[in-house]
Parts: structure tokens; C-alpha cells; sequence
């Protein structure tokens, strides 16, 4: 994990409609950047439709909510129309900014040992700088906890 104080590590990503999205492009607003392991698995799902639940809350603390997987933009597509997602889903596919925000780890699942994401999300200030760090966060509690940081 980043240590907070850190500038956040630059990216260029695809949404999940094709559009390139830079973190210089949210320089002036707050951003909770948030990195999961999966389209349309239950803590991915419970986690990405309590931040939609919630979205209206962080536009008003003028916060954006950025979700990052390694799912194809097509996944991430599907997945916010079917949940209605209001907010920015990113695809790396390439593992590019899972890799810069050290979220790409080894992990045990079912005793079998693999990479993967690590549930972890930043919260990013107005000029780029990390200004909380939390991994291994509890999915359906995560998107409040956010709301509380801000």
C-alpha cells in the first residue's frame, strides 16, 4: 500500500463507456479511488452499489468515486447498467495502475495461494496527494467508511 502523503501515481484508463480517464482531470475535486477484484462477484457487487447508494453524498462533499479492476471495459459496462452505477468504473487490464498503487498481491483463497487485488481504496485530495490509505477493507462497509473520511 501507498503511504499517505504520497503523490498519487499518475494513470491514463479506459471507462467503462471507451473514454480515457486521467487523475489530472479530477485535479480540484476529492477522489476515493477504490480497486476490487471482480465485476458482478458478491462483495464487488455489494461494495460498488453501496458507493451508488451513496453517490449523491460524496458529489455534495465534492468527491468523485473511481472503481478500478482488471475487468474488460465491456465488463464494466455490463456491470454498471445492470446495477445502475452512477459513478466511473476503470478498466487495467494491462495491471498498470494496480500495480502502482501496490494492490496487486499474493493472496490465499481456498488454501491455494495467487495474485490478485487486494480490496483497497485511497482517498486522493484536491492537488493529487494520498491523504488516507486502507487495505483489505470490508466491502459492504467501505463506501460509508469513505463518507465518514471526508
Amino acid at each position: 500500500m501507498i503511504e499517505t502523503g504520497t503523490k498519487a501515481p499518475a494513470f491514463s484508463l479506459p471507462d467503462q463507456n471507451g473514454v480515457m480517464r486521467t487523475l489530472e482531470e479530477y485535479k480540484g475535486k476529492k477522489v476515493i479511488l477504490y480497486f476490487y477484484p471482480k465485476d458482478n462477484t458478491p462483495g464487488c457487487t455489494k461494495q460498488a452499489c453501496s458507493f451508488g447508494e451513496l453517490y449523491p453524498q460524496f458529489q455534495e462533499k465534492g468527491a468523485v468515486v473511481l472503481g478500478v479492476s482488471k475487468d474488460s471495459v465491456a465488463s464494466h459496462k455490463r456491470f454498471e447498467e445492470k446495477y445502475g452505477l452512477p459513478f466511473t468504473l476503470l478498466s487495467d487490464t494491462e495491471l498498470t495502475c494496480i500495480k502502482a498503487y501496490d494492490v496487486w498481491q499474493e493472496k490465499m483463497n481456498y488454501g491455494k495461494v495467487s495474485m490478485g487485488v487486494v480490496r483497497t481504496t485511497y482517498l486522493i485530495d484536491e492537488d493529487g496527494v494520498i491523504v488516507k490509505a486502507f487495505g483489505k477493507v470490508k466491502a459492504e462497509e467501505n463506501p460509508a467508511q469513505m463518507l465518514e473520511q471526508l
